[in-house]
């Protein structure tokens, strides 16, 4: 279930109950609420506090949200997720997710989300600011 990153972060969440269905398993909207909680935290190690927008280069929309769910988890169970940069495009990034139950291993879910680089005073797409290629190519340099 690997996928190749540019870069990655790895956090371990708990399902709680609540994160859980009257089935007895996460809700599927909360993969992608793990992915997301992730995919902040891991920008924020990157340098970039998207909730402090006054100090960003540029606004970023999610413009899309894919999830395949491949096995249940349970409330208690604890989920490694992973996120990290598979594609930087000229104005667009995918950032990709893949999540595992720490338990066993078991692969849970996949996905990615499509951002889009926006202009904060036209809301228009704009290129990746260069700072984000400048600090995705650092972390990628220091994995090879």
């Amino acid at each position: 279930m690997h996928t190749a990153y540019i870069d990655s972060y790895k956090e371990i969440m708990r399902v709680r109950f609540r994160d859980t269905d009257a089935q007895g398993h996460m809700f599927f909207a909360n993969y992608l609420v793990f992915a997301d909680e992730v995919a902040g935290n891991y920008m924020r190690e990157l340098g970039f506090d998207w909730s402090d927008t006054a100090k960003l280069p540029s606004y970023v929309f999610t413009v899309n949200a894919s999830c395949d769910y491949i096995h249940e988890c349970h409330a208690g169970d604890e989920v490694e997720v992973e996120v990290g940069y598979e594609k930087l495009g000229n104005t667009s990034a995918t950032l990709g997710f893949s999540m595992r139950r720490v338990s066993d291993g078991e692969a849970l879910a996949k996905g990615s989300f499509i951002q889009v680089f926006v202009n904060r005073d036209s809301r228009k797409p704009m290129p990746v600011p260069d700072s984000v290629r400048k600090i995705l190519n650092a972390s990628a340099d220091k994995k090879t």
